[in-house]
Formats: structure tokens, C-alpha cells, sequence
């Protein structure tokens, strides 16, 4: 679709006859605060026997028309006059608004003028409360790489001492003995001495009941995982309970529905306790823990002597449990690291800016294009010279336009790349027709206005000038600024451009440049393709 609108512009080029624009569009100040007025004024250069109509309207845009004041005539030389408009806009809203291209009827053909930007602030200076400096001189940046250098250093110790504790911490964790040295003869003896020492710490005394339930829930859960080889200290409680059945069918064990009933209620209040923060009555409390002991010695006892298939589980449960604790373990290690980085990324764009850290580790496209290796070639017919970082790529006009257009014309080439969406784009088009035809440039660059327009295009600002080649080719140059959406995120981003109109012998040159605003490196790519630009003519072939 962008192929079919570029190649449909260069048509519309060729509708008219050219013209020098008779109207300057220019504005008294480009930054006012909320109510304030800007001036703008238009000026049309013409004949005393020229019939001219300014616009009329309330508004132009999104700005007020405060005043439309009279017309003045100034006369320069001869029969030639300066006819001068000017009105009074505002904006009671903040923010940055675009000032349209407007209309002006010359002898019934409509001239469109310039397009502005006009700033609307609402900050307030109080000049006698706060004082008013100088305009401080600039301060050269240093650029020196040893800060760089510095701070790489700085980072890498900073990664390495977050790896250095994490490997210190969990190789001091497995080389550590336990605190309990005591080697329990059975699961259930560990729970019952667990259980006892429960009560020696006096928490329900010192009111801390959610560290109780937390530690005899715990108690239990320890007891099941080492005697029945389930993996209770990693499930909730209902996959617990879930696990525990399994495990009572799969082992025929003689537990009842009133056992499993119990259990799993004192783990329910546990977690209540414990997310919850509720506080069970004194009476409720010594019921669980009752209820605790009771359930621990009836698994004990349900639980028939191990047989082969029964220690094969167990060692596949084992290393199971193996396998998670190592995966645990280097997912630690991996987030720890990745925070590390990313710790590391934040301290350097801090303190020697987004911008140079991302030219020198993450790569900047346009600073790519710039720093690779240009090509100078011919494109098109009659042949536009032009210097790119890379090879323009032909685009087959004769599928988007169709046969009649096609049939008008007697050469036709289009080169490109990148699109309008890039960080950068370069266009080069030429066309010649069957018949000797008067070219108008600017009605090639209006084309061009609303092609992007219509692709999504908006607050399109444009300023026109005569622009000439090094060798002294005279052409139009049209440039602005314009917001265009992002394919993916559909954000607005402001690119700016610039377009470059030629005609030869009934034939049109165009080169269509775009970048994205405030990118310096493709500033440079733009300037230096610019600079490059040359046209041969069709008597020099």
C-alpha cells in the first residue's frame, strides 16, 4: 500500500503548471502562555489586477481566532503589491499545537501556506518572589572514555560479589552441620522429641501463637515426608491430603476418614493462623496440639514394613527431591545473576548516560548505518546521483499502478529503504512521460502531505524553500516535522523529514528522506546524503 501511495504522488505531479509560491506564512513568537495572543501573519506578492481571498474562521485547528484584522497593501515596485493578513490565535488548554496549512485563493488557484507550531505553557514566573540569572554559558562535556572504564571495573566487582555470596551462602548451607547433632532412631521419634521442645519454648505464653501453629504444622509435615516419602513441606495443604490418600492406597494403609479429618483440620487452622491472623481460643489451641500427637502416632502405626517396590519408590522420590533442591538452586544463582546485570545497567545509564551506553554495548541502528560503507550510485531515469549507506532496492512500480497511468508515462523507476516507520528511510523516484509535460513541484510535495496523511500521519509542520544541487541543479526543498504511530505499539513518534522535488524535460526527480526526531546519528546520515545529491541531465547521457 505505501508502494501504490508514493507511486500515485509522482501522477499528481504532473496536473499543473509550476509556480513560485506567492505566499510567506510567519508568526511573532512560537511560545505564549494559556489567553496569551500569537500574531500570525500571511503576506501574498502580487499584481495589482490579482484577485486575492484570504482565510476566514473561528478557528485554524485546534487555536482560537481572537482577530481577523483588515488587509494592507504595500506597494514595492511597479504594479507589483505585498497584501498583508494577519490574525490574533489562542489556545486556553496547554501543550503543543500545529497552526494548518491554509488556504489562499490567487485568481481562483488555491495557494496552501505553511504549516506552524505554536507552544501554549501555563507556568507562572513571579519575577519578584523569584529571582531572575543570567543564561549560564555552555559547559563542555568531558568525554573521556576513563570514567567508562571506571565504571565497567565498578560493575564487574559489583556482579562478582553478588556471585561470590551467593556461592559463599549455599556452599556455608550444605557444609554446615545441622542444629539437630542428635541422630533420631525413627520419623517418629524426631517428631515427638520436635513436639516436646515445642512446649519448652513457652510461645503461647510469650504470645506468639502464629510462630506455634507455624512450627507444629511444620513438625507434622516433617514427619509425613520422612516416613511416607511424599513431599509435604513443598505442597498446600490439600495437595498434602491429596498426596497422604494416594500414598494410603498405594501402600495399603489402614487409616481412617476421622484420622485424615483431623490432619487436615489442623492444618487448616495453621494457615489461617499463619495468613489469616487469627488467634484460636486457649482450649482450641490445646486441641490441635493433642489432635497433632494423636494423628502422627496413628500413621505411625499404619504404616506396614517396606517391601521392594515400596524402597524403590522411596529412591525415586529421593531423587526427585535431589533434582528439585538442584534446580532451586540455579534458579537462585540465574535471577541473582540477571539482577546482578541489571544492576549494573541501571548504575552505568545513571551516571554516563542512556545514550552512550547503548552506542557502546546494545548498538544503535542509524550509528550502524553511519559508521558502515556508503555507496554512490545512479537511479532512475533521468538519473538522480546519490550517496547511502546502502543500496537502494528497486520497487516494481508496475504492479501498484495501474495500466492507464502507465500508459502516460515512458520511464518510471522507484528505489528504496527502509520505511516510513524505521529509524531511517531513503526514497528515490524519477518518471518521464510520452509527452512534453510542465512539471509542478509543489503540488508534488502536497502530494506527497497527504499520501503520509492518509498512511496516519499527523501534526504535520512544513516549511518549502528553493534548494540547488552542487552542481547547480534548482529544485524545491520541503522539510518538517510530522507524528507518526508505531506499527506495533501504536504510540505516536515524531520523525522528522525532508523532501527534495526535481523536473527535467517533462520529467520529475524526487528523493524522500526521514528519520526519527532528535536520532543525531541519523542526522547525520541525513545531512551527508543531502550534501550528495546530484542530477545528470538527459543531454548528458
Amino acid at each position: 500500500m505505501t508502494k501504490r501511495f508514493l507511486i500515485l504522488l509522482c501522477m499528481v505531479a504532473a496536473t499543473a503548471f509550476a509556480q513560485q509560491k506567492p505566499v510567506q506564512t510567519s508568526i511573532d513568537s512560537t511560545k505564549i502562555k494559556i489567553g496569551s495572543q500569537a500574531n500570525l501573519t500571511l503576506k501574498a506578492t502580487v499584481d495589482t489586477a490579482a484577485v486575492v481571498n484570504f482565510p476566514e474562521g473561528k478557528n485554524f485547528g485546534q487555536l482560537e481566532v481572537l482577530e481577523s484584522y483588515p488587509v494592507d497593501t504595500l506597494n514595492r515596485k511597479g504594479a507589483i503589491y505585498e497584501l498583508v493578513k494577519k490574525y490574533g490565535l489562542t489556545q486556553f488548554d496547554s501543550g503543543r499545537y500545529v497552526i494548518p496549512r491554509l488556504p489562499v485563493t490567487i485568481n481562483n488557484k488555491i495557494i496552501q501556506t505553511d504549516s506552524l507550531l505554536l507552544e501554549v505553557a501555563n507556568i507562572k514566573v513571579d519575577t519578584l518572589k523569584q529571582k531572575m540569572y543570567d543564561i549560564k554559558p555552555i559547559a563542555k562535556a568531558d568525554n573521556s572514555s576513563k570514567w567508562l572504564w571506571l565504571y565497567i571495573v565498578l560493575g564487574i566487582l559489583v556482579v562478582g560479589a553478588i556471585a561470590f555470596g551467593i556461592w559463599w551462602y549455599l556452599k556455608k548451607r550444605k557444609a554446615a552441620p545441622k542444629k539437630e547433632a542428635v541422630k533420631y532412631a525413627s520419623p517418629i521419634e524426631k517428631a515427638a522429641t520436635q513436639l516436646q521442645n515445642l512446649e519448652k519454648k513457652e510461645l503461647l505464653q510469650k504470645g506468639e501463637v502464629k510462630e506455634y501453629y507455624s512450627e507444629m504444622a511444620d513438625i507434622a509435615r516433617m514427619y509425613i515426608e520422612e516416613a511416607i516419602h511424599i513431599p509435604a513441606m513443598e505442597s498446600t495443604t490439600g495437595q498434602l491430603i491429596e498426596a497422604l490418600h494416594s500414598a494410603t492406597q498405594r501402600r495399603r494403609m489402614k487409616l481412617s476418614p476421622e484420622t485424615m479429618e483431623q490432619l487436615e483440620k489442623v492444618l487448616r487452622t495453621a494457615d489461617m493462623v499463619k495468613f489469616a491472623k487469627t488467634r484460636p481460643l486457649d482450649f482450641e489451641i490445646a486441641e490441635d496440639r493433642s489432635r497433632i500427637e494423636k494423628t502422627i502416632v496413628v500413621i505411625d502405626r499404619s504404616i506396614p514394613e517396606e517391601k521392594e517396590e515400596d524402597d524403590i519408590h522411596t529412591q525415586l522420590w529421593l531423587e526427585k527431591q535431589r533434582k528439585a533442591k538442584e534446580r532451586r538452586r540455579k534458579r537462585i544463582v540465574m535471577w541473582s545473576s540477571i539482577a546482578g546485570m541489571l544492576l549494573v545497567i541501571i548504575v552505568l545509564g545513571a551516571t554516563i548516560g542512556k545514550q552512550y551506553l547503548e552506542d557502546k554495548f546494545f548498538g544503535h541502528p542509524t550509528k550502524e548505518l553511519l559508521n558502515g560503507t556508503w555507496v554512490k550510485s545512479e537511479y532512475g531515469n533521468p538519473p538522480v546521483i546519490i550517496e547511502t549507506p546502502k543500496v537502494l532496492k528497486r520497487i516494481d512500480a508496475e504492479k501498484a499502478l495501474p495500466k492507464e497511468a502507465m500508459a502516460l508515462l515512458k520511464d518510471m523507476n522507484m528505489f528504496g529503504y527502509g520505511s516510513l516507520f524505521d529509524n531511517f528511510y531513503v526514497m528515490v523516484s524519477t518518471l518521464h512521460y510520452n509527452q512534453q509535460t510542465e512539471v509542478n513541484l509543489e503540488g508534488a510535495a502536497d502530494g506527497m502531505i497527504k499520501t503520509w496523511e492518509a498512511q496516519g500521519a499527523q501534526n504535520i509542520l512544513l516549511k518549502t524553500e528553493e534548494f540547488a544541487t552542487q552542481n547547480g541543479v534548482q529544485g524545491l526543498r520541503t522539510y518538517g516535522t510530522m507524528t507518526m504511530p508505531d506499527p506495533v505499539t501504536k504510540k505516536p513518534q515524531r520523525m522528522y523529514y525532508e523532501l527534495f522535488f526535481f523536473k527535467q524535460q517533462g520529467g520529475l526527480q524526487q528523493v524522500v528522506l526521514v528519520q526519527k526526531e532528535g536520532d543525531e546519528y541519523g542526522t547525520q546520515i541525513l545531512e551527508r546524503i543531502k550534501n550528495s545529491i546530484e542530477l545528470k541531465s538527459l543531454n548528458q547521457q
